[in-house]
């Protein structure tokens, strides 16, 4: 009987420390980006590369099928893919516009207008009802909760946009505050299509108005991101705000690549061993990315991550 106690404090111990740890490595490679300057105001070329990332990726998990590639040419040169949807090449233009008008400040708050706002810009011209709450009823794909039926709608989005501006004043903590927003706004789910990106729009609001960096959630990502949604309909939102933690390290350092010193230069799993020197092996290093406690993300197929990434957790794991 002690033995189990002792396990079940050891696990409870590990849990502890483990959150600990992410949370020290988010504040150091913020503070490393804070160097460079405000967020909203890091150098052009910074922003428009995490506005090519970004866009890719909140369209790409809703189905758009623009590249990578073929994104960064439509924002960069504004040249037309050939073989793509209309639509797809409006999306992208009109979430970059839709961004831009969230990094400079000009849609600064998280609430009812800014959600009808950001929905106008993003899918004018696309959706017949842009910029308008919906006026039928919806199901989620792929899931078993049941979104709220129409004439429910104001006032909950009322309900939610005061409980934003209570958590505020209230300064909770900023991952698990961005969770239950996010989460909220996802749950009324008040647009006929679209949801999605109007939800990340909003997250990336809140974070910026904390000075944090765009969050970037990728194809990679999508199945753990809906799980996490998922998860939070059963009362298990410790995982949407694990999962917000995970993707603000990837977007750390995509941002620091661009900005940083040699240390933050992204290099593939192999390069980076080689380069900081860690002892740790590559299939370790390749686990601990992927279980979110070593920040890395993925691009064009593969991990990367930086030599501070590694360094600083090194630096934790050697004071457990």
């Amino acid at each position: 009987m002690i033995f189990f106690y002792f396990s079940i404090y050891i696990f409870i111990l590990n849990m502890y420390y483990r959150i600990i740890m992410n949370r020290h490595i988010l504040n150091s490679l913020r503070e490393r980006l804070l160097d460079r300057g405000s967020i909203r105001n890091l150098p052009e070329k910074a922003l428009q590369e995490s506005f090519i990332l970004n866009t890719w990726g909140t369209n790409a998990i809703e189905g758009n099928s623009l590249t990578l590639d073929e994104v960064t040419k439509v924002i960069e040169s504004g040249i037309t893919v050939p073989n793509r949807t209309v639509r797809d090449l409006m999306e992208t233009i009109q979430h970059n516009a839709a961004l831009a008008e969230v990094v400079s400040g000009k849609i600064c708050d998280v609430n009812m207008k800014s959600a009808l706002d950001l929905h106008n810009i993003i899918f004018h011209g696309i959706l017949l009802d842009a910029g308008q709450w919906r006026m039928v009823n919806v199901r989620i794909s792929g899931s078993k909760y049941s979104p709220p039926r129409v004439e429910k709608l104001t006032p909950l989005l009322r309900g939610w946009e005061q409980h934003y501006v209570e958590m505020e004043m209230k300064r909770e903590d900023i991952f698990s505050q961005a969770a239950e927003m996010h989460f909220g706004f996802e749950s009324i789910h008040p647009f006929s299509d679209g949801n999605g990106r109007v939800g990340r729009l909003l997250l990336n609001i809140h974070f910026l108005n904390h000075n944090w960096p765009l969050i970037n959630i990728l194809p990679p990502d999508r199945n753990s991101y809906l799980d996490a949604l998922e998860a939070a309909h059963y009362n298990e939102p410790t995982k949407l705000t694990d999962f917000l933690k995970t993707n603000m390290a990837r977007s750390l350092i995509f941002m620091l690549d661009i900005v940083g010193s040699e240390d933050d230069r992204l290099l593939t799993i192999n390069e980076v061993k080689k380069v900081s020197g860690t002892y740790y092996s590559s299939k370790y290093l390749a686990l601990r990315i992927n279980q979110g406690e070593l920040p890395g993300i993925r691009l064009n197929g593969r991990w990367k991550t930086s030599s501070a990434a590694i360094n600083l957790y090194q630096e934790i794991k050697g004071r457990e």
